[in-house]
C-alpha cells in the first residue's frame, strides 16, 4: 500500500473556533508565546484567558511556548510549563494542578493513520493529572493521560498512560521505579 496525500480529507475536523478568532490567536501566539522576549507569566495568562482557556492561579508559563488553540487548554493551579514547550492541542489538553510540563517537551494531540491510504487524521485528548511531571524534551502522545504524581523522564515518548506515581523512562517509555 502507498500513501496518497491527495486523498488526504480532514473535513470531520473542527478546531470549534471561527477563521478569525483562529487568525487572531495565530499572531498572538507569535507574538506573546512563541516569542522568547517576553518572560511575563501574567500576561501570557490573561491573553489565554481571552481566548477561552481555563486557567488557574499561579500558573508559569516561559518563553518560547506554542500553543495551538488555548479554547482547547484546561490549565490548573501553580502548573509549570517551560520554555519551549509545544503544546499542539487539536482536541483537548487538562493540565491538573501542581502539575509540570518542563523545556523542550511536547503534548501531541494529533496522528495519523499510517495503515491508510489516505493517512487520515487521528486525535486524541491529553490529561496531566494532579502532580504530573513530564520531563525535558519529552513527548505526550495523543489519548495518554499521566495519572497523578507520575514521572515521564527526559526525552522520553509516552505513547500510552501513565500510572500514578511510577518513574517511565524510555521509547516507548517503560515504568522504572516508584515515585516516593
Amino acid at each position: 500500500m502507498n500513501v496518497n496525500l491527495s486523498k488526504f480529507n480532514n473535513d470531520w475536523y473542527s478546531p470549534k473556533a471561527s477563521a478569525p478568532k483562529r487568525l487572531l490567536w495565530y499572531f498572538c501566539n507569535a507574538l506573546f508565546f512563541i516569542n522568547p522576549l517576553n518572560p511575563v507569566s501574567g500576561l501570557k495568562v490573561r491573553l489565554l484567558r481571552l481566548f477561552g482557556a481555563k486557567v488557574g492561579a499561579g500558573v508559569v508559563i516561559k518563553p518560547s511556548v506554542n500553543i495551538k488553540y488555548p479554547w482547547l487548554l484546561e490549565v490548573g493551579n501553580h502548573v509549570w510549563i517551560g520554555e519551549e514547550v509545544w503544546i499542539d492541542n487539536l482536541v483537548m489538553v487538562r493540565l491538573a494542578d501542581n502539575s509540570c510540563v518542563s523545556q523542550g517537551a511536547m503534548l501531541l494531540t494529533g496522528s495519523h493513520d499510517y495503515k491508510r491510504e489516505t493517512f487520515d487524521l487521528l486525535t486524541g485528548e491529553i490529561t496531566l493529572e494532579e502532580g504530573a511531571w513530564v520531563g525535558a524534551k519529552a513527548v505526550v502522545c495523543p489519548n495518554v493521560v499521566c495519572k497523578s504524581h507520575s514521572v515521564l523522564a527526559a526525552g522520553s515518548v509516552a505513547t500510552h498512560s501513565l500510572e500514578a506515581y511510577t518513574v517511565y523512562q524510555g521509547n516507548p517509555a517503560q515504568p522504572k521505579r516508584q515515585r516516593v
